[in-house]
């Protein structure tokens, strides 16, 4: 059996502001990091033992998994930053205050962008680069996803570099945002696409999956520091 651990970064200055991020590099707030901190510890109970750990290119996520790492006292573990562990796109969305877009565009309609599985949010006119992206193909870029959209760019993450660790008996360590994960979860429990709407990944509260060869879930436990 291996252990597989998902950790939602803490909280960011985005979540604190309830505004849509998606792309946008925001740091966590100091609640944020001592959350981060208290996950780590969560874990470091456990005594589970990581080879490897994956994060996306946005701070929120990267600054949670170093404080993670302390607490668990696995800071010699190699991390894998990529792209394809981003949250979701939110596109012209991002930097929108999200009460103010349910009075702008209706709860029903924000609530479809939000939480179903195929829509997409307003597009951005053109995508926005940065130098985190600058050594890929501008392709990569998005003007918006859907949760399908998110799920189709990593799920490819997932074959290459974490299946195969798993396969191999080694515990996997995956530190991201909410959509990704929620993702990454519908991938792995096969839910379907209406029934997703349903799933929520807290802040920094570690999701310990333990699987089998194949790697079937075999057992969850989601800790909670309350």
């Amino acid at each position: 059996m291996v252990k597989l651990v998902l950790v939602r970064h803490g909280e960011s200055a985005a979540n604190f502001s309830n505004t849509y991020t998606g792309w946008s590099d925001v740091p966590l707030t100091a609640r944020g990091a001592a959350q981060a901190s208290a996950a780590g510890q969560l874990l470091a109970d456990t005594g589970i033992a990581f080879t490897c750990v994956h994060t996306s290119v946005l701070q929120r996520a990267i600054t949670t998994a170093y404080l993670v790492q302390d607490a668990i006292g696995q800071n010699w573990l190699p991390i894998q930053k990529s792209w394809r562990l981003n949250e979701r796109h939110y596109g012209a969305l991002r930097g929108l205050n999200k009460d103010a877009t349910r009075t702008l565009f209706g709860a029903n309609q924000v609530a479809r962008w939000r939480r179903s599985y195929q829509a997409e949010p307003p597009l951005l006119n053109v995508p926005v680069a940065g130098r985190a992206y600058a050594a890929f193909p501008t392709t990569i870029l998005s003007r918006g996803e859907s949760l399908a959209d998110a799920s189709r760019r990593l799920l490819p993450y997932w074959v290459d570099e974490i299946a195969p660790r798993l396969m191999r008996g080694e515990n996997q360590l995956v530190v991201a945002h909410g959509s990704t994960l929620r993702a990454l979860i519908k991938w792995l429990e096969n839910i379907g696409d209406a029934d997703i709407d349903g799933v929520e990944v807290a802040n920094a509260e570690p999701i310990i999956y333990t699987l089998g060869p194949d790697l079937s879930i075999i057992a969850k436990e989601v800790l909670d520091a309350d």
